[in-house]
């Protein structure tokens, strides 16, 4: 099982990148179905992802950052690098993806996934507003295409097995 999530707030120009890919790979989806590839919009849900990555052998995540990169460069990282425990706290808004990955490992243990990739896409704009500025859009496509060929390549692995 393939799973990809994309995270982040529609509501905040860049920050949206995870999850208009996303949302652009269901579409494709839905065109090659495969029902060993699942694709979620977790938005800023970190629990979510925690669940939605339960039971899979490979899991991406997708999401924007802050790093004070030049905008627009993607970064393809190991999931292993970006985990971190959560900070104490009452509220589930601060459980964030990064926590997902942690804490999915230490509860779900061999149901959880070994094979994680992250791929973030430094922002240019995290203000209010619903759209992605242009140099994001371009970084969202190239990180489209190259997930869209993974799909591809799975599906066809899949159905040789």
């Amino acid at each position: 099982m393939l799973t990809i999530i994309g995270c982040g707030n529609l509501n905040r120009c860049d920050d949206a990148v995870g999850v208009i890919i996303a949302q652009k790979l269901q579409q494709f989806l839905q065109e090659n179905p495969c029902p060993k590839i699942r694709i979620y919009d977790c938005g800023t849900a970190g629990m979510e992802v925690m669940f939605q990555a339960r039971g899979s052998q490979q899991l991406i995540i997708l999401d924007a950052c802050s790093t004070n990169s030049e905008p627009g460069t993607i970064f393809e990282v190991p999931g292993q690098e970006l985990e971190a425990l959560p900070e104490p706290s009452y509220n589930l808004h601060d459980f964030r993806w990064d926590n997902a990955l942690a804490i999915g490992r230490k509860i779900f243990q061999n149901d959880f996934p070994e094979e994680v990739t992250v791929y973030l896409i430094e922002a240019e704009n995290l203000e209010l507003g619903l759209q992605l500025s242009p140099i994001i859009e371009k970084s969202s496509q190239q990180v489209f295409e190259k997930l869209k060929q993974k799909i591809l390549e799975f599906i066809a692995k899949t159905s040789i097995d």
